[in-house]
């Protein structure tokens, strides 16, 4: 079934843990000041996202709080449960009553160094969707293979979140081939679309009425979009988008392709 409201494409990017209070304050100022060079009507039609650390977040929320083009604010993650004796962990709750519009979860990082499983994603899909904000799930295989190994260890990880949210629930899906984060070069462009397309004829995906959308993570950088943008709504940036001159330019790159 085809989305109720036509997708906007969406770009953006998580800082992980790489930077310092002060970096991230300087890399929003910077962010902010290159972004007033690109024409407000050329952006009307796209979303953009920063991811900071939980602690510079409020502050990255207020500095982005007059900014003219609208950007949304995401965190790294938060817990499936709104509130209770979760020491040291983050309630999807006070995330969204401070502003946060969209939460990533399922970060291969985050399956691999701390053992999450698509059970405890897809619990905390739900509790990011029950908030009112957008869960940003991260997707992808762990091995380089053909495109049938990477759909069929994908549809397992889409099927588990589909099956926490309504179907009139927003998601976003990120593609991010396990083994292609942080290295040189995306994964092939054929491979890419290949996976997505058939990402998005999942029964779990097809029978939604809410809005979802496909980015591609994994060393995304600027020239990307122009040779996916027939297959995927947007692009979720790593640590080249970690200078506000080539954020910009791949988000300017993404409205205009």
């Amino acid at each position: 079934m085809p989305d109720a409201v036509p997708r906007r494409r969406l770009v953006g990017l998580s800082t992980k843990m790489y930077f310092s209070l002060q970096r991230t304050r300087d890399f929003t100022d910077g962010f902010i000041s290159k972004l007033a060079d690109v024409p407000q009507g050329l952006l009307s039609n796209i979303d953009i996202f920063i991811i900071p650390d939980f602690i510079s977040l409020t502050n990255t929320i207020a500095q982005l709080a007059s900014n003219p083009v609208p950007i949304w604010i995401g965190a790294q993650d938060c817990h499936w449960h709104d509130q209770g004796a979760f020491t040291g962990e983050v309630s999807p709750s006070v995330l969204s009553s401070a502003g946060v519009k969209l939460v990533e979860v399922g970060h291969a990082e985050r399956r691999r160094i701390l053992g999450e499983d698509d059970a405890m994603v897809a619990k905390k899909t739900a509790a990011v969707s029950r908030n009112g904000m957008i869960p940003l799930v991260c997707i992808g295989e762990r091995t380089q293979g053909d495109v049938h190994v990477a759909v069929d260890e994908c549809r397992v990880q889409v099927d588990a979140v589909m099956s926490s949210v309504s179907d009139e629930a927003e998601v976003v899906l990120a593609y991010e081939p396990v083994w292609a984060i942080g290295a040189s070069r995306p994964a092939g462009e054929t491979h890419i679309l290949n996976v997505v397309s058939r990402i998005r004829g999942l029964d779990s995906v097809k029978r939604r009425t809410g809005t979802t959308r496909v980015l591609y993570g994994g060393s995304a950088g600027p020239g990307l979009y122009e040779r996916l943008k027939d297959g995927l709504d947007g692009l979720f940036l790593g640590r080249f988008g970690h200078d506000p001159r080539q954020f910009v330019k791949t988000i300017r790159e993404v409205a205009e392709a």
